[in-house]
């Protein structure tokens, strides 16, 4: 037994049914087999837990390098688990270290794993769904895996409300499969994603980074946030790679 199927099965699973009491819809649209890429929102750290405790399943994310890194002794034992259950190291540097975490991601993908990501890049900073980063895009095009979206609601304990986890129908991007580093089309895919991913969970949304908004209240600033009906709102889909 590995030590993910250890802890999921006599840990966090048990847990999260007692905490949330999760809802699952759509579970078996997720692959029984082969690589996915499960993109949803993120309102919790919560979400890191509930999304695979209710996978069949097993699946992994890409977290902070740093995670990886025992300097005492809470942070050694968080290292020791990461690593444990198979969680990705990602490298938050930039430059060609960046670049080198996303080859793990790869690689994962293309070996047949299930790999989580929050396609917002941090959690919510007020509830609401954000603009997405096209990281999503560039795994999905790269792989040609299918896009799952995953919709969360309640994940943060303790809530009257129930939890629920919405896997939506499989998304194909492989008609962009030739368009490389197309920005028009990775925005386009993104955006695609996003609102997938609002339809499941029934979140507003903000033309906006949500790092940006988490700055800018550190800070003490006023933004002026704009919300629109859905993602990609009033953008023309990009032709397909090879036609005009």
């Amino acid at each position: 037994m590995s030590y993910y199927t250890f802890f999921k099965g006599a840990l966090f699973k048990p847990l999260i049914r007692v905490l949330v009491r999760p809802r699952v819809v759509g579970s078996e649209r997720v692959p029984a087999t082969g690589g996915a890429l499960l993109a949803g929102n993120h309102i919790s750290g919560w979400d890191t837990l509930v999304i695979p405790a209710m996978l069949p399943r097993t699946m992994t994310f890409p977290a902070k390098a740093e995670l990886f890194v025992g300097r005492g002794p809470v942070s050694r034992v968080v290292a020791w688990f990461v690593r444990a259950v198979g969680i990705l190291p990602m490298d938050r540097t930039g430059g060609r270290a960046s670049a080198s975490s996303m080859d793990v991601v790869l690689d994962a993908l293309r070996e047949g794993k299930v790999v989580g990501i929050f396609p917002e890049g941090t959690r919510s900073p007020d509830g609401r769904l954000y603009r997405g980063r096209t990281g999503v895009a560039r795994l999905a095009l790269a792989t040609g895996v299918p896009v799952i979206p995953v919709g969360v609601q309640h994940t943060r304990p303790p809530s009257l409300h129930r939890a629920v986890v919405r896997f939506g129908e499989p998304l194909d991007f492989s008609a962009y499969a030739g368009a490389g580093n197309d920005r028009d089309v990775l925005r386009h895919v993104t955006d695609q994603v996003m609102a997938a991913i609002q339809e499941l969970s029934g979140q507003r949304y903000v033309e906006t980074y949500a790092n940006g908004v988490k700055a800018a209240l550190r800070e003490g600033r006023t933004l002026d946030l704009v919300e629109v009906a859905r993602p990609g709102l009033g953008r023309t889909a990009p032709p397909l790679p090879g036609r005009p």
